[in-house]
């Protein structure tokens, strides 16, 4: 796969991301944005949407950038979600909102920065 290609899936990452913060930002928070119908169905849709597109990063950049851990768990969360929507644990999502997906963030920042000078 080519580095523009892996480039705009490190940029759609970046921007699920950046929709939920701003999700969880105009509901006050992680907790009132999980509470609310629509935050939630935003942010489970958001989610889902950086665990499939992290399962298509090129295993190479995946190990340099130290991503597996991250892409393991986005695409098991991703499933979770999508496959027993009803019965998924707000607070395993909360957690994750608060621990993982800061340091999810950077990491995929710095695999884009590095993916956009090789495209230079």
């Amino acid at each position: 796969m080519s580095d523009k290609s892996q480039e705009a899936k490190a940029s759609f990452i970046l921007e699920q991301i950046d929709r939920i913060e701003k999700i969880t930002e105009r509901h006050g928070g992680i907790v009132k944005a999980l509470e609310d119908f629509e935050g939630e169905m935003a942010i489970f849709m958001g989610i889902s949407q950086i665990g499939e597109a992290l399962s298509k990063l090129d295993r190479a950049l995946v190990e340099r950038f130290d991503l597996a851990r991250e892409q393991d768990g986005a695409y098991y969360t991703r499933n979770y979600i999508v496959h027993d929507y009803e019965n998924v644990d707000r607070l395993i999502i909360e957690d994750i909102l608060r621990r993982h997906l800061p340091v999810l963030k950077e990491k995929i920042a710095n695999l884009r920065q590095y993916l956009k000078q090789r495209n230079a």
